[in-house]
């Protein structure tokens, strides 16, 4: 394939020997790179102005794909798996050779035998394997672990005034919840938290940390095999799907690494907008919104996910206005397709207690944990703002930057201030705290830390140490007032 140059503008040129000629009308926009990155909710409006609600892109190795900005043409895509299928052994880029051995597609679009990339009924065998073990967890149980580990995370950086709660909170506490989901022992927080991080980033030594993800992987169900116990591991195991055990360790996998990276965003993005936009706090505070009402807000405004590679066209079809053929990839627009116009002409409306986004996808293959993920949001957005209730943004809302990759983006950081605070009380061997990053060297069972005593994790008045009880909404009205 001879890989089209630039014009002077940012669109490829695709010459008739490249796989993108005559893929819709004029040259499609790259769906990656520097103008993708820079903006990527910008060049959708470009895109929809275009083409509608179906447009022509390219993705890394200017391989034409079909991007779905429309709301109602991504639900079509994502519920109509007989014309949509989730097997990508049916791209017709894989049958024409044009996805080289070093894409970076391969790891996301890579056919496996997962629940992400099968259809009919063994979709449903696999599927029913991994709902049916997740919604065994008590969502009580969920949040008293995310009320743990959040409180240890702000430990860290109480008695200093400032922090990111990016680097310091959010990228930390999903994982460190996610392991005791999974049954794993305590001392595998912070390597596991370590080795996720980097291989998502993907930096020079990603493939050893997915080495050792697998290795604790397999080691985590040989365990579970012999002494079962109430976490997905135990339960997979012993589900009459009969997973073999490649699906166990591509499955746990799987839910560890998504998992954490879409309850990352969210709970950036929950604080960022608790902090920066005030038509949102005085909806909250003045009680038109609750706090899982304001997390659907932000699924809405800012999904955790861009896009969704990717579905495969199994025969000719017409979609949004544009012909699509066999063995074509449709990649679900999730960010776009929140803000159609046709269903959102005033993008500032507040949507109260409606889930019908796309953040999570749609259809039979719609995440299964969005739940459990919507739980450790909101629990730990909760007790960063009681634990800390005169924080604010230590910076100006324009100093804040997003960092984008064609699938996602995130914020760099978010760095507060805020009264210095004492921590909350050791365990009894006055360990550090779980969320602590062990230096080089340092034994992790040095920063296993003792189960604290359970509490009342559901409830939003929490007292914190001999501090004086604070609701959600003190602690709200209170940052309102410094505005």
């Amino acid at each position: 394939m001879t890989t089209p140059q630039a014009h002077s503008g940012s669109a490829p040129v695709s010459p008739p020997q490249c796989p993108a000629h005559g893929l819709g009308s004029g040259s499609p926009r790259r769906l990656y790179g520097p103008e993708a990155e820079a903006d990527p909710r910008g060049l959708y409006e470009k895109l929809r102005a275009e083409y509608g609600p179906v447009a022509p892109v390219l993705l890394h190795g200017e391989i034409p794909v079909w991007l779905v900005l429309g709301y109602q043409e991504n639900l079509v895509v994502a519920r109509t798996p007989s014309r949509f299928s989730k097997d990508s052994r049916l791209w017709n880029a894989f049958r024409e050779g044009w996805v080289k051995p070093d894409s970076p597609l391969l790891p996301v679009v890579g056919w496996q035998e997962l629940v992400a990339f099968a259809d009919g009924e063994e979709h449903r065998r696999l599927r029913r394997a991994v709902t049916d073990s997740l919604e065994a967890f008590d969502r009580r149980g969920i949040r008293r672990y995310v009320a743990r580990f959040a409180d240890q995370l702000v430990d860290n950086f109480a008695a200093a005034g400032t922090a990111d709660l990016v680097s310091q909170f959010a990228e930390h506490l999903p994982l460190l919840v996610m392991t005791q989901l999974l049954g794993m022992p305590e001392n595998y927080g912070s390597r596991m938290v370590e080795a996720v991080r980097d291989l998502l980033k993907g930096t020079e030594t990603a493939v050893a940390s997915n080495g050792y993800i697998v290795k604790m992987l397999e080691e985590l169900i040989e365990s579970k095999r012999i002494n079962p116990g109430k976490d997905l591991p135990s339960w997979l195991l012993q589900h009459e799907a009969g997973l073999n055990n490649d699906e166990l360790v591509e499955h746990l996998r799987l839910i560890l690494v998504a998992g954490n990276e879409t309850t990352v965003n969210l709970i950036a993005d929950g604080l960022r907008m608790v902090l920066t936009d005030r038509r949102f706090r005085l909806d909250l505070t003045g009680g038109q919104m609750t706090l899982p009402d304001a997390l659907e807000r932000v699924l809405w405004d800012s999904p955790p996910l861009l896009l969704a590679p990717g579905r495969y066209a199994t025969g000719d079809t017409d979609l949004g206005g544009q012909r699509i053929k066999e063995g074509d990839m449709v990649v679900l627009g999730l960010a776009a397709g929140n803000v159609d116009p046709q269903i959102r002409p005033d993008g500032d409306r507040a949507l109260y207690g409606n889930r019908s986004h796309l953040a999570f996808g749609a259809g039979p293959h719609e995440c299964p944990g969005q739940d459990i993920g919507r739980a450790i949001a909101q629990e730990a957005i909760d007790r960063v703002l009681v634990r800390l209730p005169d924080l604010q943004l230590a910076v100006d809302e324009t100093d804040l930057s997003v960092a984008a990759t064609w699938m996602a983006s995130h914020l760099r950081e978010l760095p507060v201030e805020f009264t210095p605070r004492p921590r909350k009380s050791k365990d009894a061997r006055g360990a550090a705290g779980v969320g602590d990053v062990p230096p080089p060297g340092k034994p992790e069972s040095a920063y296993a830390v003792a189960p604290e005593p359970a509490a009342t994790p559901d409830t939003v008045a929490t007292r914190i140490g001999s501090e004086p009880r604070r609701t959600l909404w003190d602690v709200l009205t209170g940052l309102l007032r410094r505005q």
